[in-house]
């Protein structure tokens, strides 16, 4: 608990500390969002506030992992899989982030492109899960062995997350206040089923998110952009393959999954009938242009999430 507790101690401290210096840089570069002008209106302010915040929360993440870890002697090959996944998920975001910045306009790497990247970053920790723990997928104490879909189910999850915490990313605060309770689930269950190495870079996440708050949160100075969501979502998701916690995932990732499902909704059924089911999708939107204010939608989103994440925990201990 010691080590856990220095993990997140240091990470907040790192990003409060590396916030200050790199929006500066942001600033000085005008280095700015572009919004979409399909997004709701309220949103044309937000356009030029510093983008890639995500660069400093993952140095943060990675700096205080390597040092807790060296510090509980458990620096090893796992934990390099779940670092160098992370900071490759990093760079496929850095890159879309950068393409939008470089053309002046909300367009950074094609659907496909990003896809492709991550598809191919999450083979990495699938097939070393696969490789370390079999084919066995958990729920408490019941267990199921899908042998070769293993991967094939591992990639999911991984990319999954990774767009669904990106689209989440859509208001001040909102990814990071829904992920703090997601990621302090999946460090509870990983600790008590002896991944340790999970739960201290959980831990990690969580100090850092804690401190990119400061800055994130309504009015927004920074956004983490690509950057940060989708290396952040596939952290989340990297971190339940190798803590096998990946069906609980949908459950302390409900908030996430949740998004996700709204804009698979909204898009089937304008397909299919020419009808819209919510007002602008992912659902965060729709509550904006249903009136609700930024600050009441973190905060219910929030909610659940940290209630979700408590079922989670509960169902993991009774099942």
């Amino acid at each position: 608990m010691i080590i856990i507790t220095v993990a997140l101690l240091l990470s907040l401290v790192l990003t409060l500390l590396l916030g200050v210096p790199y929006i500066d840089f942001l600033r000085k570069k005008t280095i700015g969002q572009y919004i979409l002008d399909v997004a709701p209106e309220a949103h044309a302010k937000k356009a030029g506030t510093p983008t890639t915040g995500g660069v400093f929360i993952i140095i943060s993440i990675v700096i205080s992992s390597v040092i807790a870890l060296l510090m509980a002697e458990n620096l090893d090959k796992t934990s390099l899989i779940i670092l160098i996944t992370l900071i490759f998920m990093t760079l496929a975001g850095f890159q879309d982030d950068y393409l939008k910045i470089k053309g002046h306009e909300n367009k950074g790497l094609s659907p496909r492109g990003k896809l492709i990247r991550q598809i191919l970053i999450a083979l990495i920790p699938a097939l070393y899960a696969m490789q370390t723990y079999g084919t066995i997928l958990t729920f408490g104490s019941k267990s199921f062995d899908i042998g070769i879909f293993y991967p094939i189910l591992a990639v999911f999850v991984i990319t999954g997350a990774s767009n669904a915490y990106n689209l989440t990313d859509g208001l001040d605060g909102l990814a990071t206040s829904v992920g703090i309770p997601s990621f302090l689930a999946c460090g509870v269950i990983s600790y008590l089923s002896g991944h340790s190495v999970v739960a201290i870079i959980c831990a990690s996440v969580i100090g850092a998110s804690l401190g990119f708050l400061k800055y994130n949160k309504p009015k927004a100075q920074v956004f983490m952009g690509d950057t940060g969501s989708l290396a952040l979502g596939g952290l989340l998701g990297t971190l339940a393959v190798i803590g096998r916690c990946e069906l609980l995932l949908v459950i302390y990732g409900g908030v996430i999954v949740a998004e996700t499902l709204s804009v698979i909704i909204q898009v089937t059924s304008y397909k299919l009938t020419g009808k819209r089911i919510f007002k602008m999708s992912p659902i965060h939107h729709h509550f904006e242009l249903c009136g609700h204010s930024e600050i009441r939608i973190v905060k219910e989103f929030f909610f659940v999430s940290l209630c979700l994440s408590i079922i989670a925990v509960l169902l993991y201990l009774m099942v």
